[in-house]
C-alpha cells in the first residue's frame, strides 16, 4: 500500500552558514527519503529557515541591512550548501512568511480560547546600558539546577534543564556584559500541564526512540512546567494577535514553520493540506531532529497541536552531535567545518555515504575521523564498488560494441544479491543506514571476488574465449547495478551517473530484482576519485583561515589612532627576559572580591600545584565565565600581601582597561604547568 508521508528536518537558524555538524542531520533525512520514493511512496520534504530571534535583529544591525535583507541572504547561502550535498527538498521556505504568521496566529488563538494560554506578570531581566529586555538566549550565568557555568538562560547544555531567565545564577547579559537587573513585563504562558495525561500516553506509544521517552521521563517527574510563549519589543518576529507590543517566542513559531513549509508547497502543488493535518488522518508526519531540542519538539509540540485541534507527529526521530578526530569541532583545529569549505575541495557524496556508515536508529553521538573518512572512501566506494564497472566496461565497449550477454551466467550469485532487497529495505527504514552499508558492502566484496576469480583480462587474450569475457562482464555490470539500487538513497548523483552510463531509466527499488540482458550500455566514464591527503588539509587549513577572519577582523593602520596603542617600552636583553618564568595555567576557580571593585579571585592550577592571583579584569569578565579556561601566568613572581589575601602571581591580559581586557589564552594541546617559551 503506499504511504503518504510529511517528512521534516529541523530547521537551520537564520544567523549563520551551514556546518558538517549540521549536515548529520540532513543527509540521514535525505536518505531515508529518497529510500521511501524510490519504494513508491508519496513523499514530501519540507524545510524552511528559521528566521526570527533577537540574534537575528542584533545581527543585522551591526551590518547595517534589516533583517529582512540579511534573513533573504542567508536563505540563499543555506539553499545552495543543502542543493550541493543534494538534499533533496521539495519546498524551503521560510518562518518568516505569511503562511507562519496565520497558522501560527490560528494554533495560539485555538489554545487561549481552549484556555490553555494564560497572561501573567513576570519578573523578567533587564539590560540597563542596553535598555531592553532580554531574551533568554541573550543572558548567560550558572544553571539553577547543576552548577554548570556559562549557560544560556532558558535551558543547560550540561544538565537538560529547562529554567526562566531570572533563575540563572551569576547572570550577565551576552549584549552589553552589564549585571541585569528585574522589571516587570506582562507574558503569555502556553500551560503544558494541560496535557500531561495525553502527553505521557503518546511519549510511550512508539513515536520516539526507547532513550528519549526514558528521558523524558524524568521532566514528568520534575512536574511539566508552563511555557512563556512571548518576548518584549524590540523583537524580530510576528506579533501576538491581541496584544501590544508582544511578540511570538522564537520556539513557538518554529516548529509550526513546518506546517507553513508544507502548505506553502501545497497550494502551489495542489496538495491537499487538511487532509495531512487532520486528527486521525491515514497520512503520516515524521520530523528529524537533533537530541539538543527533543524538549521543544516531543512535549511542547505535539501539545500545541492538540490543543488547536491538528494532527500529532507519528514519528521524531533525534540524532546525536558529530564530533571530529573524537574531539568537539574546533575552530583552532581547523575541524569546525563549514559545508561550502567542503564542497569546495571534496565530492559531497563521499561525505554523505561516510555519514551513512556511521548512522545508526540511536541518539549516539557520531566521529568523522578524517583517517578513517578517507580510508573507506577509498576502499568501498572507489576500490569496491566502482572498480565493478571499471574493471568490465573496457572489455564490453571494445569487443563486444557495449551489448550485454543474452542470459546471466551465474543466475544463482544474481538471485543471491537480488534477495538481499528486502533486508537492506528494513535496515532503511528503520534508520540503521550503517548496518545496510555494511550489507551492501559484503556483496560488493563477492561482485569482486567474482571477478578476480573469474579473470577476463586473463580470457580476453585466449581466442574463442570471447563469450565467456563477455558473459563474465555482463554478470559483473548487472551486479554493479543492483549495488547502485542499493546505494542510490545515499550516492544520488553517481547513481545518475551510472544509469546514464547503464542506459537506463531511474532506478527504483524494485529494479535490483531483474537482470538486464541483451542491454547496450554506454561508453564508461570514472564516476568518483580518491580522496588525496592534500584535500583533507586544504579542508583544514580553509576552516582556520575562515574562522580566523571571522573571530579577528583586519584592522589597518587607518583604522587605528595613534593613541590606541601604547609606545614599546625600553630595551631589554635576553637575560632580563630569561628570569620571567611563563606558565599555562588552568583557571579552576574565579569568584568576586567582597570590597574590591577591579578584582577577582583566580584559582589557578599550573601542573605542580595550585595558586591564588588577584587580577584586575572584573569590569572584563564574569567569574563563572573564566572557569576552565587556560591562561598565562608568571609563576615567578614574589607573592604579594594585599588586603583580601595573598596574590602568588599574575595572569596576563592585554587591552586599555575597563570591558577591553583580554587574557592570554594558550591554543588548543597547551597544558597546565608548560613552561611558555
Amino acid at each position: 500500500m503506499q504511504r503518504k508521508i510529511l517528512v521534516t528536518s529541523a530547521l537551520p537558524y537564520a544567523n549563520g552558514s551551514i556546518h558538517l555538524g549540521h549536515m548529520v542531520e540532513y543527509i540521514q533525512t535525505d536518505i531515508w527519503v529518497r529510500f521511501q520514493k524510490m519504494r513508491g511512496h508519496e513523499v514530501h520534504y519540507v524545510c524552511a529557515d528559521d528566521a526570527h530571534g533577537t540574534p537575528i535583529m542584533l545581527r543585522a544591525q551591526n551590518q547595517g541591512i534589516s533583517p529582512e535583507q540579511l534573513i533573504s541572504e542567508v536563505s540563499k547561502e543555506h539553499q545552495a550548501d543543502f542543493a550541493d550535498f543534494a538534499i533533496g527538498f521539495d519546498n524551503y521556505h521560510s518562518t518568516h512568511s505569511d503562511e507562519n504568521r496565520e497558522l501560527a496566529s490560528q494554533i495560539y488563538l485555538a489554545n487561549r480560547d481552549a484556555g490553555h494560554i494564560e497572561a501573567r506578570t513576570i519578573s523578567q531581566a533587564y539590560d540597563p546600558e542596553k535598555e531592553m529586555f532580554l531574551p533568554d538566549r541573550f543572558i548567560r550565568g550558572e544553571c539553577p539546577k547543576c552548577g554548570a557555568a556559562d549557560q544560556y538562560g532558558d535551558n543547560c547544555e550540561a544538565c537538560g534543564a529547562t529554567y526562566e531567565p531570572t533563575e540563572l545564577k551569576n547572570p550577565v547579559s551576552a549584549v552589553s556584559g552589564a549585571t541585569p537587573i528585574t522589571k516587570e513585563s506582562e507574558h503569555y504562558f502556553f500551560k503544558l500541564g494541560d496535557f500531561e495525561k495525553t502527553l505521557r500516553e503518546w511519549t510511550h506509544s512508539d513515536h520516539l526512540q526507547p532513550e528519549v521517552t526514558r528521558k523524558l521521563g524524568e521532566w514528568f517527574d520534575s512536574g511539566l512546567q508552563d511555557w512563556d510563549i512571548s518576548r518584549d519589543a524590540p523583537y524580530f518576529g510576528f506579533e501576538i494577535p491581541d496584544t501590544d507590543n508582544k511578540f511570538f517566542y522564537v520556539w513557538m513559531d518554529a516548529p509550526i514553520g513546518y506546517l507553513a513549509s508544507f502548505k506553502n508547497y501545497c497550494e502551489r502543488e495542489g496538495v491537499d493540506f487538511d487532509s495531512f493535518m487532520k486528527p486521525g488522518s491515514d497520512t503520516e508526519m515524521v520530523h528529524f531532529i537533533g537530541k539538543d531540542i527533543i524538549y521543544f519538539h516531543a512535549l511542547f509540540w505535539p501539545a500545541m497541536l492538540e490543543g488547536a485541534g491538528f494532527r500529532q507527529p507519528d514519528n521524531i526521530y533525534a540524532h546525536g552531535f558529530l564530533t571530529v578526530d573524537g574531539k568537539k569541532m574546533s575552530k583552532s583545529r581547523g575541524t569546525f567545518i563549514k559545508a561550502r569549505t567542503y564542497l569546495d575541495q571534496l565530492n559531497p557524496e563521499y561525505l554523505r555515504y561516510y555519514f551513512a556508515a556511521k548512522l545508526g536508529s540511536g541518539i549516539d553521538d557520531i566521529d568523522l575521523s578524517l583517517e578513517d573518512f578517507q580510508t573507506r572512501i577509498n576502499a568501498d566506494l572507489v576500490g569496491k564498488v566502482v572498480n565493478i564497472a571499471s574493471r568490465c566496461a573496457g572489455f564490453l565497449t571494445k569487443r563486444f560494441d557495449g551489448k550485454l550477454a543474452d542470459e546471466l551466467s551465474e543466475a544463482a550469485l544474481f538471485r543471491d544479491f537480488a534477495n538481499q532487497a528486502e533486508t537492506i529495505a528494513k535496515r532503511y527504514e528503520a534508520r540503521e543506514f550503517g548496518q545496510a552499508m555494511r550489507e551492501i558492502m559484503a556483496l560488493a566484496d563477492r561482485a569482486n571476488v567474482y571477478i578476480d576469480e573469474k579473470k577476463p583480462w586473463v580470457l580476453a587474450k585466449e581466442e574463442g574465449k570471447e563469450d565467456e569475457v563477455q558473459a563474465i562482464c555482463s554478470m559483473g555490470i548487472n551486479l554493479f547495478r543492483v549495488l547502485i539500487a542499493y546505494l542510490k538513497p545515499v550516492l544520488p548523483k553517481t547513481a545518475e551517473q551510472a544509469e546514464a552510463f547503464l542506459n537506463i531509466a531511474p532506478l527504483n527499488w524494485s529494479d535490483a530484482e531483474t537482470p538486464l540482458l541483451s542491454h547496450q550500455i554506454n561508453k564508461f566514464k570514472p564516476l568518483m576519485t580518491r580522496i588525496e591527503q592534500d584535500k583533507l588539509d586544504a579542508i583544514l587549513e580553509a576552516s582556520k583561515e575562515s574562522m580566523a577572519a571571522e573571530q579577528k577582523p583586519a584592522v589597518t593602520a587607518a583604522d587605528r589612532k595613534d593613541s590606541d596603542i601604547e609606545p614599546i617600552a625600553d630595551e631589554i636583553q635576553f637575560d632580563d627576559f630569561a628570569k620571567i618564568d611563563l606558565r599555562v595555567a588552568k583557571i579552576i576557580n574565579a569568584e568576586h572580591v567582597e570590597g574590591a571593585d577591579k578584582l577577582l579571585k583566580l584559582t589557578l592550577d599550573i601542573g605542580l600545584g595550585e595558586k591564588q592571583v588577584f587580577a584586575g579584569i572584573k569590569s572584563a569578565y564574569a567569574p563563572e565565565n573564566l572557569i576552565g579556561k587556560l591562561t598565562v601566568m608568571v609563576a615567578n613572581l614574589a607573592p604579594r600581601k594585599m588586603r583580601f589575601g595573598l596574590s602568588e602571581g599574575m595572569v596576563l591580559a592585554a587591552g586599555p582597561g575597563g570591558k577591553d581586557l583580554f587574557i592570554l589564552n594558550p591554543d588548543e594541546g597547551a597544558q597546565p604547568g608548560m613552561r611558555v617559551k
